[in-house]
This record gives structure tokens, C-alpha cells and sequence, in this order.
């Protein structure tokens, strides 16, 4: 479904992808994980080319998306969907106008089907109470379940996360989580997290990769990953009060 090879991007003399190799199947929630600065937005940010490598090449399915003229890539593009940091609402639309907003720009469905899909997807993910409310009238997890709703309404086949519970309490945490997970079961989407959570990263990754020095230096899943034995991994855990038992450890009794 992705797969980066041998991808290469600098800004400036820093080189923030060094030869990054990455195969996401189809269905997977992949998590990105690793301290900040080393180029895990950024690569999620190449899998859309808001960002191109300077070498090394990125295919979706089957194309290339480095490659693609105006015309492929916009067709590219309407295969993801895109949940932004801090939610990226537009302060003067309310709930349902940002979530209708992709409907609106980027198809010709008549209102009341837009009126329609919007309905079910705020219902989808918890916020069928607040179409009518303003950005600046919810909390900062309502925000993040809008900008996924607006991620999710032209029913994307993979959903791009970029710290989805950044900024939020442990309970809204949580929730974010159990919503990533039922869109997975329900949609069947093909999702890749970019997160510091670790408890999160645990609770929804098919596999976590450990992102440092420009490349993953661990992949694998949650239990192989909190036994892993590189130092690096271990002392990121460890910085969580992460040990090896605890909920993550899905198949103890």
C-alpha cells in the first residue's frame, strides 16, 4: 500500500532522512514514534508530497507519487485522508461547515447528500451534538474528533495521523485511541500514526517503528516491540514508566 525506498530528504546541511525503507500493507495501522527533530511528520508530510525527497522514491499502490504529474497526484491525494496536528479548524465554520468543507471544494454531491454525510460522520465519531458549535466553543480532544471527522468524510482508503493526541488529558487520549481503532474496524482504513505517546502507540499500532537518525532502527509489533533490545527503544519506554507488562501485552493472561 506505501512503501518508501531509499528516501533522502535535507533541509539545509541537516539531513533528516537518511535512506528511509518502509512497507505499510494494506489494513495496518503503522505508528511512527521517536523523539522530536527526527523527521517523523516529515515523513508523513512525503507520503502526500506536501514534501518531495531529494533522492529515493515513495509508492502508493502501485505509483509512484514522487513522480506523478499535477493531474496523478491530485488523484493520489484523494486516497488519503489527513488529520493535522491541532485539528485545523477554520475559526469562522462552525463543526458540520469544516467537516462539509472537503465535500464541498472537491466534489459535486448536491447539499442535502453533503448535509446527509456530514450527519453520519460527526455521529461516526462522537459529535453529532456540536455541528452547530464554533472551534472556539469546544475542547481541544472535540477538535481533534472534528479534524478526523473532516479526514474521514470522503472515505479515504488511508488516514495519515500526525500526533493525534498531542495536547490532550490521558481520558481524551484514550478516546482518540478507541476511535482510531473502531475507524480501522468499521472502515478497513489503512492508518499511519505519527506520535511521542507511547501508550497510544501501544494500544493501536499493528506495528511501531522507532524513528532516529533518519532511519527506523526497530519495527515490530507491540509486544516484540517492549522487549526489543536496542538501548534507544528501552530508554524511550522507560521515559513513559513503560515496562514489558501491562494492557499492551494483549495475548497475557
Amino acid at each position: 500500500m506505501i512503501e518508501f525506498k531509499n528516501v533522502v530528504k535535507h533541509f539545509g546541511e541537516h539531513r533528516v532522512l537518511d535512506g528511509m525503507n518502509l512497507k505499510i500493507p494494506k489494513g495496518e495501522t503503522f505508528v511512527v514514534c521517536g523523539p522530536s527533530g527526527v523527521g517523523k511528520s516529515v515523513s508523513l508530510k512525503h507520503m502526500v508530497r506536501l514534501l518531495t525527497p531529494d533522492s529515493g522514491d515513495i509508492i502508493i499502490g502501485d505509483e509512484s507519487i514522487v513522480d506523478a504529474g499535477s493531474h496523478d497526484l491530485e488523484r493520489i491525494r484523494q486516497r488519503f485522508g489527513y488529520l493535522f496536528q491541532g485539528g485545523a479548524m477554520l475559526a469562522w465554520m462552525n463543526v458540520a461547515e469544516n467537516v462539509a468543507l472537503p465535500l464541498i471544494e472537491k466534489t459535486d454531491m448536491a447539499r442535502s447528500e453533503i448535509d446527509d454525510r456530514v450527519n453520519i460522520t460527526l455521529k461516526r465519531v462522537g459529535l453529532d451534538h456540536a455541528s452547530d458549535r464554533m472551534p472556539s466553543e469546544i475542547s481541544g480532544g472535540m477538535k481533534k474528533r472534528a479534524g478526523l471527522a473532516r479526514a474521514i468524510i470522503r472515505e479515504p482508503e488511508i488516514v495519515l495521523y500526525d500526533e493525534p493526541t498531542s495536547g490532550l488529558d490521558p481520558v481524551s487520549s484514550r478516546s482518540i485511541d478507541a476511535l482510531i481503532n473502531q475507524l480501522r474496524e468499521e472502515l478497513g482504513v489503512t492508518g499511519v500514526v505519527v506520535t511521542h505517546d507511547l501508550h497510544s502507540a501501544l494500544a493501536i499500532g499493528d506495528r511501531i517503528g522507532m524513528l532516529n537518525g533518519g532511519r527506523f532502527i526497530d519495527i515490530s509489533d507491540p509486544e516484540a516491540f517492549i522487549h526489543s533490545d536496542n538501548d534507544f527503544v528501552q530508554d524511550f519506554l522507560a521515559a513513559q514508566y513503560i515496562t514489558a507488562k501491562g494492557p499492551w501485552e494483549r495475548n497475557d493472561s
